[in-house]
Protein backbone atom coordinates (compact mmCIF):
# COMPACT_ATOMS: atom_id res chain seq x y z
CA UNK A 1 0.00 0.00 0.00
CA UNK A 2 1.21 3.60 -1.09
CA UNK A 3 -0.31 6.33 1.11
CA UNK A 4 0.25 9.88 -0.70
CA UNK A 5 -0.33 12.94 0.63
CA UNK A 6 -2.58 16.36 -0.97
CA UNK A 7 -2.79 19.65 -0.65
CA UNK A 8 -5.42 19.31 1.92
CA UNK A 9 -3.94 18.34 5.14
CA UNK A 10 -5.69 14.61 6.50
CA UNK A 11 -6.81 13.65 2.70
CA UNK A 12 -4.81 11.26 1.64
CA UNK A 13 -4.61 9.18 -1.34
CA UNK A 14 -4.03 5.61 -0.79
CA UNK A 15 -2.58 3.12 -3.65
CA UNK A 16 -3.46 -0.46 -2.95
CA UNK A 17 -0.62 -3.14 -4.27
CA UNK A 18 -1.83 -5.17 -6.27
CA UNK A 19 -1.24 -8.93 -7.54
CA UNK A 20 -2.03 -10.30 -11.02
CA UNK A 21 -1.29 -13.06 -13.64
CA UNK A 22 -3.66 -13.86 -16.70
CA UNK A 23 -6.28 -14.88 -13.84
CA UNK A 24 -7.07 -11.74 -12.81
CA UNK A 25 -5.78 -9.92 -9.51
CA UNK A 26 -5.83 -10.04 -5.78
CA UNK A 27 -5.32 -6.94 -3.48
CA UNK A 28 -5.72 -5.79 -0.08
CA UNK A 29 -8.72 -3.10 0.08
CA UNK A 30 -8.15 -2.28 3.91
CA UNK A 31 -5.66 -2.96 6.62
CA UNK A 32 -5.60 -1.13 9.70
CA UNK A 33 -2.57 -1.85 10.98
CA UNK A 34 -0.84 -0.63 7.78
CA UNK A 35 -3.24 2.01 7.27
CA UNK A 36 -1.46 3.50 10.88
CA UNK A 37 1.78 2.43 10.00
CA UNK A 38 1.40 4.65 6.68
CA UNK A 39 -0.72 7.44 7.11
CA UNK A 40 -1.02 7.78 11.31
CA UNK A 41 -4.71 7.84 11.00
CA UNK A 42 -6.25 4.69 13.01
CA UNK A 43 -10.22 4.99 12.37
CA UNK A 44 -12.59 2.67 13.18
CA UNK A 45 -15.32 1.93 10.82
CA UNK A 46 -18.76 1.14 11.85
CA UNK A 47 -20.68 1.85 8.47
CA UNK A 48 -20.28 0.80 4.69
CA UNK A 49 -22.18 2.36 2.26
CA UNK A 50 -22.69 1.31 -1.78
CA UNK A 51 -24.10 3.10 -4.29
CA UNK A 52 -24.62 2.76 -8.17
CA UNK A 53 -24.93 5.62 -10.49
CA UNK A 54 -25.25 6.51 -14.11
CA UNK A 55 -22.83 9.01 -16.19
CA UNK A 56 -23.50 12.63 -15.14
CA UNK A 57 -24.34 11.81 -11.78
CA UNK A 58 -23.09 14.13 -9.19
CA UNK A 59 -23.69 13.21 -5.63
CA UNK A 60 -22.46 15.77 -3.47
CA UNK A 61 -21.10 17.93 -1.68
CA UNK A 62 -22.35 15.89 1.42
CA UNK A 63 -21.14 16.10 5.44
CA UNK A 64 -22.95 15.57 8.53
CA UNK A 65 -22.04 18.88 11.07
CA UNK A 66 -22.77 16.59 14.22
CA UNK A 67 -21.82 13.07 14.47
CA UNK A 68 -19.25 13.89 11.25
CA UNK A 69 -17.61 10.99 9.30
CA UNK A 70 -14.82 10.20 8.01
CA UNK A 71 -14.38 8.26 4.38
CA UNK A 72 -12.54 5.52 2.72
CA UNK A 73 -14.23 5.93 -0.73
CA UNK A 74 -13.21 3.55 -3.89
CA UNK A 75 -14.75 2.74 -7.09
CA UNK A 76 -15.47 -1.35 -7.74
CA UNK A 77 -17.08 -0.18 -11.42
CA UNK A 78 -16.71 2.31 -13.60
CA UNK A 79 -14.82 5.68 -12.70
CA UNK A 80 -15.67 8.95 -10.91
CA UNK A 81 -13.96 12.22 -10.16
CA UNK A 82 -14.02 12.39 -6.54
CA UNK A 83 -13.56 15.53 -4.69
CA UNK A 84 -12.96 16.58 -0.69
CA UNK A 85 -13.46 20.60 0.58
CA UNK A 86 -12.20 21.36 3.29
CA UNK A 87 -14.67 22.71 5.87
CA UNK A 88 -12.62 23.35 8.80
CA UNK A 89 -12.70 27.17 9.42
CA UNK A 90 -9.79 27.30 11.15
CA UNK A 91 -7.63 24.91 8.25
CA UNK A 92 -5.28 27.01 6.50
CA UNK A 93 -7.12 25.50 3.28
CA UNK A 94 -10.51 26.52 4.12
CA UNK A 95 -13.31 26.43 1.27
CA UNK A 96 -10.40 24.47 -0.84
CA UNK A 97 -10.86 21.39 -2.68
CA UNK A 98 -9.01 18.17 -4.16
CA UNK A 99 -9.86 16.01 -6.85
CA UNK A 100 -8.87 12.77 -8.48
CA UNK A 101 -9.85 10.47 -10.16
CA UNK A 102 -11.10 6.87 -8.45
CA UNK A 103 -11.50 4.14 -10.80
CA UNK A 104 -12.30 0.11 -10.74
CA UNK A 105 -9.02 0.33 -12.92
CA UNK A 106 -6.75 2.51 -11.03
CA UNK A 107 -7.92 0.83 -7.88
CA UNK A 108 -7.30 3.83 -6.06
CA UNK A 109 -8.83 5.13 -2.47
CA UNK A 110 -9.76 8.76 -0.81
CA UNK A 111 -9.63 8.87 2.61
CA UNK A 112 -11.62 11.95 3.80
CA UNK A 113 -11.26 12.91 7.31
CA UNK A 114 -14.46 14.16 9.22
CA UNK A 115 -14.70 18.30 8.70
CA UNK A 116 -14.59 17.85 4.66
CA UNK A 117 -17.28 17.88 2.31
CA UNK A 118 -17.37 15.08 0.01
CA UNK A 119 -18.53 14.57 -3.46
CA UNK A 120 -18.29 13.00 -7.25
CA UNK A 121 -19.59 12.79 -10.71
CA UNK A 122 -19.79 9.91 -12.82
CA UNK A 123 -17.43 9.81 -15.65
CA UNK A 124 -18.20 6.29 -17.27
CA UNK A 125 -21.43 5.19 -18.39
CA UNK A 126 -22.23 3.47 -14.81
CA UNK A 127 -19.91 3.47 -11.10
CA UNK A 128 -20.41 1.46 -8.08
CA UNK A 129 -19.29 3.35 -5.47
CA UNK A 130 -18.30 1.88 -1.93
CA UNK A 131 -17.66 3.88 1.46
CA UNK A 132 -16.41 3.21 4.63
CA UNK A 133 -17.36 5.95 7.13
CA UNK A 134 -16.22 6.44 10.76
CA UNK A 135 -19.70 7.56 12.30
CA UNK A 136 -23.43 6.23 11.46
CA UNK A 137 -25.47 8.24 8.60
CA UNK A 138 -27.51 10.53 11.14
CA UNK A 139 -30.23 12.62 8.51
CA UNK A 140 -31.01 15.50 11.54
CA UNK A 141 -27.11 16.37 10.92
CA UNK A 142 -26.60 15.54 7.28
CA UNK A 143 -25.68 18.79 5.15
CA UNK A 144 -24.92 19.99 1.49
CA UNK A 145 -22.59 22.72 -0.09
CA UNK A 146 -23.52 23.44 -3.66
CA UNK A 147 -21.62 21.72 -6.45
CA UNK A 148 -20.98 24.46 -8.51
CA UNK A 149 -20.21 27.50 -5.75
CA UNK A 150 -18.12 29.72 -7.23
CA UNK A 151 -16.15 30.42 -3.82
CA UNK A 152 -15.05 26.89 -4.19
CA UNK A 153 -14.41 27.06 -7.55
CA UNK A 154 -14.19 22.99 -8.20
CA UNK A 155 -13.04 22.10 -12.06
CA UNK A 156 -15.88 19.07 -12.22
CA UNK A 157 -14.93 17.14 -15.76
CA UNK A 158 -18.85 17.44 -16.80
CA UNK A 159 -20.36 17.39 -20.45
CA UNK A 160 -23.31 19.65 -19.79
CA UNK A 161 -25.65 19.58 -16.50
CA UNK A 162 -25.06 16.45 -13.96
CA UNK A 163 -28.08 14.88 -12.60
CA UNK A 164 -28.38 16.35 -9.22
CA UNK A 165 -30.80 15.15 -6.31
CA UNK A 166 -33.17 17.65 -4.94
CA UNK A 167 -31.31 17.81 -2.01
CA UNK A 168 -28.27 18.51 -3.79
CA UNK A 169 -30.01 21.31 -6.19
CA UNK A 170 -30.67 23.29 -3.01
CA UNK A 171 -28.01 22.73 -1.03
CA UNK A 172 -25.85 26.00 0.41
CA UNK A 173 -23.25 27.98 -0.63
CA UNK A 174 -20.32 27.77 1.32
CA UNK A 175 -20.63 31.53 2.60
CA UNK A 176 -23.88 30.47 4.29
CA UNK A 177 -23.42 26.68 5.36
CA UNK A 178 -22.78 25.69 8.66
CA UNK A 179 -19.01 24.65 9.14
CA UNK A 180 -16.65 23.10 11.35
CA UNK A 181 -14.40 25.08 13.83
Amino acid sequence: MNVITTPLEGVLVIEPRVFGDDRGYFFESYNARRFKELSGVDPVFVQDNHSRSAKGVLRGLHYQIQQAQGKLVRVTEGAVFDVAVDLRKSSPTFGQWFGIELSAENKRQLWIPAGFAHGFVVTSDVASFLYKTTDYWAPEFERAVLWNDPAIGIEWPLDGEPQLSGKDQVAALLADAEVFA
